[in-house]
């Protein structure tokens, strides 16, 4: 009851903030009660769509923006809360001060809320409001292309200069505008990738979502293919519950791949060849430290036939895979690993394999969609750092690479602020030998 009373409790007092500041600048009755049947409105159409996601067992879109209109309407009121609440702690102060200095009751002695810190609090908030509708209505089909050129030592000859295309997270059963997709699909096609690799999550629950989209995501292009490998979210887990159901689903997934042109690599490995020398592309399944998601990824099958000296890239959807221990796994109250009865136990990170990944393509954070990014200061923030600490970017390690895409979708949020969906160009490139 009490993880219940906490959240209403906190909820109320940034309402209340907001309305005393509300309440300063205007004694229009009609403002006023108009504010809290507003309020009241909100949370309702929010608590109705959760419940009835919750009786459908699926996410839908129309959720997505009941999020939406009561994050783009609370977020800023924390910022309305902070700025009344510090000029509060000034007013007790001064209360106190005046209270014993002259004769007069509580009331006389506190001053009164200043109208310039309340247009001040409002003034704030206005950011984050701006930010918020931004990310929903724009933002989040904001497409931008991030490059990296990678050098390495024993990259093949044959393949200096090779480029790889990232995708990540697609999920599409959040999309609502064809002409935004098309235009994303018509950039990746510009970059003229030798190869285009998507890192899983092409759906949000259900191999349906991604029908209405088929076509336009079949018209990706590169040179030697298109490969892909499964999310969390691809498996059924979130919209399922008997094991016939999910095996159901699978299927259709694995047609949805075909049908848009991927190939699909389940622990498995295709090999590109150029000039008689080689380049491994890997793909596991989904394997991460979190007890919610999945363990099918095996790391050990998919490269059981690589061979000593070879080049290989891997997509692995979840970044936790790169370097978690067997500490990082979820217990149970004896201390046993959360595991489930269909999981493959195959506890190979990938910094400590046996074969050398030389360059490991993950995605699943999305950035949190949220967070702060100035390139030329070499700064990124988010708040899904505290608990994916490799969440968006390059990260290098014992000679070993990671990259993790920022997202091509959504998912709850229809939004994104801050951080902008990706699309990566990795050029591969040969170091020279200095003598």
């Amino acid at each position: 009851m009490l993880r219940f009373i906490i959240p209403i409790v906190l909820i109320f007092i940034l309402e209340l903030y907001t309305f005393f500041s509300i309440r300063t600048l205007t004694s229009n009755k009609f403002i006023l009660i108009g504010f809290w049947v507003f309020t009241v409105l909100v949370y309702g159409i929010f608590f109705y769509q959760l419940t009835m996601t919750q009786r459908d067992n699926r996410f839908n879109l129309t959720t997505g923006y009941a999020i939406a209109m009561l994050l783009t309407l609370t977020v800023p009121k924390i910022f309305v809360f902070a700025t009344l609440f510090l000029e509060d702690i000034f007013r007790f102060f001064c209360g106190l001060f005046t209270y014993f200095q002259q004769n007069g009751t509580v009331s006389e002695a506190i001053p009164g809320r200043r109208k310039f810190i309340s247009q001040l609090a409002l003034g704030i908030a206005a950011i984050p409001f701006s930010g918020f509708l931004y990310g929903v209505f724009k933002g989040r089909y904001d497409y931008r292309v991030i490059k990296h050129t990678m050098f390495f030592d024993d990259l093949p000859a044959a393949f200096d200069g090779y480029k790889l295309t990232q995708i990540s997270d697609i999920h599409a059963g959040s999309f609502d505008n064809k002409e935004k997709l098309e235009y994303a699909v018509d950039l990746i096609n510009e970059q003229k990738s030798d190869v285009i690799l998507f890192t899983g999550d092409i759906v949000n629950a259900i191999a349906e979502e991604m029908h209405p989209w088929i076509d336009t995501f079949k018209r990706m292009k590169a040179k030697d293919g298109l490969y892909s490998v499964l999310g969390n979210h691809d498996y059924g887990f979130y919209a399922y519950e008997t094991s016939a159901e999910i095996e159901e689903n699978h299927k259709k997934l694995e047609k949805v791949h075909e049908d848009v042109g991927f190939n699909l690599l389940m622990n498995d490995k295709k090999t590109i060849e150029r000039d008689g020398e080689k380049l491994n592309i890997l793909g596991v399944e989904n394997w991460g430290a979190s007890s919610h998601f999945p363990k099918k990824g095996s790391l050990k099958q998919a490269a059981k036939d690589v061979q000593d000296g070879e080049f290989n890239v891997l997509l692995s959807h979840d970044p936790s895979h790169f370097d978690y221990t067997k500490m990082d796994m979820p217990k149970d109250k004896n201390g046993n690993d959360v595991i489930r009865p269909t999981d493959i136990v195959d506890e190979s990170n990938i910094i400590n394999f046996e074969k050398k990944i030389h360059l490991t393509l993950a995605g699943h954070t999305h950035g949190m969609q949220f967070g702060i990014e100035i390139p030329f200061l070499n700064f990124k923030w988010s708040p899904v750092k505290y608990r994916y600490p490799r969440w968006a970017g390059l990260y290098e390690e014992a000679g070993k690479y990671l990259h993790v895409n920022r997202g091509f979708g959504v998912l709850a949020f229809p939004g994104r602020v801050g951080i902008w969906p990706e699309i990566t160009v990795i050029e591969l490139k040969k170091r020279k030998k200095v003598a």
